[in-house]
């Protein structure tokens, strides 16, 4: 998430973090095949 969604970022406020997060988990949650594709690899 912090890669493609967070990253190069300032914030203006705490608010401002928290709706960015959220934004990033909801779009990550959007794809469940990334998902298990990351829990599926050996090393995990």
């Amino acid at each position: 998430m912090r890669d493609n969604w967070l990253s190069n970022r300032v914030f203006g406020s705490y608010d401002e973090i928290v709706d960015h997060c959220c934004d990033a988990w909801n779009k990550l949650v959007e794809q469940p095949s990334k998902i298990m594709s990351i829990g599926l690899r050996t090393w995990a």
